[in-house]
């Protein structure tokens, strides 16, 4: 996810050898793997931090109600469980789990696919930075249009004092009062902040991983931890993107209906609005909140995806030895 770019990569290594390495699984059943994997792992790291993403969200608020300040993420939740009920920093969380499924699926299986095949272009029979990095960016690009209605969606839901009690309501309400396109209003930035947030993201996961395991093994501390380090780094460095996401995605301009007028449509209007509003500060509103979602999220998701690519490979190995 993760996103959310909480979503996470994949690293792979062939290492000739290593003898039969957990990462190569066996060719027949890649695509399904990957994408049973990525799902679940999907569904599963946006569901457990789903609070953090609430408070989150309305950290980033521009010019929050009175009622919505909040000095740090504990207190934040704190405040909208007392104040507005205990499921309520959950609501919307069904509208994101039935996007992540899909959007994750989509996301490993392109991500496994394109890196095998650039590998082999760029470096045959090793592991090219240049074609993970570049299939990680394609994936994103899918990954991302599944998620963003989503995303929209669940954004307004977690908004305070947010009139939509149900998924429907919400889709019904922004479909009618600004068509199809207020969907994907978001689409750009979230793809400006997802590709240099995979780069970093990813860079810094492989860079750990040769660090704390050079060997490659399925060692699960070690992915906790790179993959924990790999989400705090890239969630910090992007969060001035996020704040334009998360403006773009809730429109709270037509509730400010301060100096501008209309629908903020781009990014560039975004980045302008934040400015207005709340200096260069602004920029970083909900960074903390956002560092404590990424950093179980993308260790969540690593592990969990790393766990099944182990389970099902061995899975297979011992069938095709009782064969």
């Amino acid at each position: 996810g993760g996103g959310e770019a909480g979503a996470c990569r994949p690293p792979v290594r062939q290492d000739p050898d290593s003898g039969p390495d957990y990462e190569a699984l066996p060719a027949g059943a890649t695509v399904t793997t990957h994408m049973v994997a990525g799902a679940v792992a999907g569904i599963l790291e946006h569901c457990v931090m789903y609070p953090i993403d609430c408070v989150k969200t309305r950290m980033q608020s521009l010019q929050p109600d009175p009622a919505a300040r909040y000095r740090n993420v504990l207190e934040a939740l704190w405040r909208i469980i007392r104040t507005e009920g205990l499921w309520r920093p959950m609501r919307g969380l069904n509208v994101t789990a039935t996007g992540a499924g899909p959007a994750h699926a989509l996301y490993f299986a392109c991500y496994e696919k394109l890196k095998k095949t650039l590998s082999d272009v760029i470096h045959p029979g090793g592991n090219s930075h240049i074609a993970n990095g570049a299939a990680g960016c394609v994936a994103t690009l899918l990954h991302d249009a599944a998620m963003n209605p989503a995303e929209v969606v669940k954004q307004r839901m977690q908004m305070y004092n947010s009139p939509y009690h149900r998924v429907t309501d919400c889709v019904r309400a922004v479909w009618q009062n600004e068509g199809a396109g207020a969907f994907y209003r978001s689409y750009t930035t979230q793809l400006t902040m997802n590709v240099p947030f995979q780069a970093i993201h990813f860079m810094t996961y492989e860079f750990l991983q040769e660090h704390f395991n050079p060997q490659r093994r399925y060692n699960p501390s070690s992915h906790v931890l790179s993959g924990a380090c790999a989400g705090a780094v890239a969630a910090a460095a992007t969060t001035p993107l996020d704040v334009c996401k998360t403006l773009l995605n809730t429109q709270e301009s037509l509730a400010l209906n301060s100096h501008i007028t209309g629908h903020i449509t781009g990014m560039a209007s975004a980045f302008r609005t934040v400015y207005q509003v709340g200096g260069v500060t602004a920029y970083f509103r909900g960074v903390q909140a956002r560092v404590i979602y990424q950093i179980p999220s993308t260790a969540i998701a690593w592990s969990v995806y790393e766990f099944f690519k182990y389970l099902i490979t061995k899975r297979q190995e011992e069938w095709r030895a009782g064969k």
